[in-house]
């Protein structure tokens, strides 16, 4: 996918008169690719407010506990506004640069979208965070923290509550005893000691529940793909398959989130592998079962029967001030200073990871990146993670329909395999600038253009910003110097006169517009790197007649 320059839009760009000095009620920039006309998706990068007068507005949606009221009140204009329709929710949002939710209400699309790119946190008084849609948070650059261990305990408790009470039948014989009956052996249920628990879900709720069921007397087992087997050893608890922990349970706890993979992951299939008389507790989600196949279950004998405020007021204001959440769902946040300091070398970064990747041959499949830093700051004083997510962006986005921002880059990396690991080389001199040079290094692929391997057998290019604007400046073990405008057209060649002015001709013809053009060169009359500039792309033909040159050995056309 090809861009040009990312333009950073502040709020002080809407009105002429704000200067750095001025005190706006907004606080994010958003980074835009320029399109040259055409739409591209928007990279919402949040900011601090915290060094700003005016206060930050929350919007929170449902009731939350008076302490983390208070809180929120400490830092931020605080609107309570509940039982909100959808439209109303909409309407308010694009007032607020925080949203704190329970379960009640959803957090979808439409949401972000009218938020107009204000909304920088959205907090969930709770774990689960299946009512936001984090693929839009994602999209629109939004944090989103939750408040996973406060209710950890309470709903513990609460599943062991229904686990004794379904046992002994407790809210059936009240029932029956308040409409006058006395029905004793009808109600006497059946004893935990020995019966076999099987948690679905070990996380922290889950492996709560585990060790109060240990303490009835129960053999707990637990299927969680993700949960390390140690742990479960720790608190005497076996981890089995899916298959096997529903063909022995004699009760099912369900502590998994909502996501495409369990909803309605007890359905009729799983529900013909489970004993007969299994007793279901579900304090997780109810799209996890399919209910209408619970009927058929019930009716078939399968199945007998089915500090939050603070904790989120803190990471909700802990990331309005620019701090890294302990809670992020889906990403930490850079401060402003860090931000604008950035600015030039978030475009560098972002297109050397595009350059490189272009670079590797058809079929090698990048897992090992390599980012050297080279910099006159102290290690803590170079905030790398907008350089590393634009990076990984350039190196992605080329080669894949995925959009990648701060927020998904490290999850992206991940999940394709990708494995980027960075270095920093301490140089001599003034720290006044953050960074001398970036360079990305891709290991053990194949190049289609061979001199953009290093002596080191990497694909290597480095670059440098230049009076504000982002310059390539090596290419493999040659030293160049042309502006990443534009795209780039790379000639390695025979190092004679007239090349320039003959690939020069070639592009003319074709009215190509050349911006810049530099030559790196081992030695005089030997081979040479041509690096060209071009504001428009060439025709197959064009690059055709540039590859028949003669005394060109090989090149390479880069989009940018």
């Amino acid at each position: 996918m090809a861009t040009s320059a990312f333009q950073i839009r502040s709020p002080f760009s809407r009105n002429p008169a704000l200067s750095l000095s001025s005190k706006p009620s907004l606080s994010a920039f958003s980074v835009t690719p320029a399109s040259r006309g055409r739409a591209l998706p928007r990279l919402v990068v949040v900011l601090s407010a915290a060094n700003l007068d005016a206060k930050p507005t929350v919007l929170v949606s449902e009731k939350l506990g008076e302490p983390g009221i208070n809180l929120l009140k400490q830092f931020a204009n605080v609107d309570c506004s509940y039982n909100l329709s959808p439209e109303e929710l909409c309407t308010k949002i694009s007032l607020c640069d925080a949203l704190i939710v329970r379960s009640g209400t959803k957090v979808t699309r439409e949401v972000f979208e009218s938020s107009g790119g204000r909304l920088k946190v959205v907090g969930r008084a709770g774990v689960g965070i299946d009512n936001v849609d984090l693929a839009a948070a994602t999209e629109f650059g939004c944090l989103v923290v939750n408040a996973p261990t406060a209710n950890t305990v309470a709903a513990a408790e609460h599943g062991i509550a229904l686990l004794t009470a379904m046992a002994r039948n407790v809210a059936q014989a009240d029932a029956s005893v308040k409409a006058g009956k006395w029905e004793r052996n009808k109600y006497v249920g059946v004893s935990l000691v020995g019966k076999t628990l099987a948690v679905m879900g070990f996380g922290k709720v889950g492996s709560e529940v585990a060790r109060r069921a240990k303490g009835l007397g129960m053999h707990v087992i637990s299927h969680d793909p993700y949960a390390p087997a140690d742990r479960a050893r720790a608190i005497g608890v076996e981890l089995v398959s899916f298959d096997e922990a529903l063909a022995t349970a004699d009760f099912i706890s369900l502590h998994m989130p909502l996501t495409p993979a369990t909803k309605k992951v007890l359905n009729d299939d799983t529900f013909a592998k489970m004993k007969k008389g299994v007793r279901i507790v579900n304090v997780a989600r109810g799209g996890v079962i399919d209910e209408d196949a619970l009927l058929r279950a019930l009716d078939a004998g399968i199945v007998a029967q089915e500090g939050v405020a603070v904790e989120i007021a803190e990471a909700v204001v802990g990331a309005l001030k620019g701090e890294l959440a302990a809670t992020a769902v889906n990403a930490p946040m850079v401060p402003a200073e860090v931000l604008t300091e950035l600015k030039p070398y978030v475009v560098l970064a972002e297109k050397l990871g595009r350059l490189a990747v272009q670079l590797v041959a058809g079929g090698s499949g990048v897992k090992n990146v390599k980012v050297s830093y080279a910099s006159a700051r102290a290690p803590d004083d170079l905030d790398t993670r907008l350089l590393r997510a634009m990076i990984t962006k350039g190196l992605i986005e080329p080669i894949s329909s995925v959009f990648v921002n701060l927020v998904n880059a490290d999850f992206t990396a991940k999940q394709r395999g990708l494995r980027i690991t960075e270095e920093r080389t301490m140089l001599d001199g003034s720290p006044e600038s953050p960074l001398d040079s970036i360079q990305v290094q891709i290991a053990n692929v194949e190049s289609k253009f061979a001199s953009a391997i290093s002596e080191s057998g990497e694909i290597t290019v480095e670059g440098r910003v230049k009076d504000g604007v982002p310059h390539l400046t090596k290419v493999g073990s040659f030293e160049v110097d042309v502006s990443l405008e534009g795209s780039i057209i790379l000639c390695r060649q025979v190092d004679q006169p007239g090349m320039i002015g003959l690939v020069g001709s070639i592009l003319g013809e074709e009215n190509v517009n050349v911006s810049f053009m530099s030559v790196g060169r081992i030695a005089p009359r030997k081979q040479a790197v041509m690096a060209i500039g071009v504001d428009e792309q060439p025709s197959q033909q064009s690059l055709k007649r540039i590859g028949d040159v003669s005394a060109i050995e090989e090149f390479v056309f880069l989009k940018l």
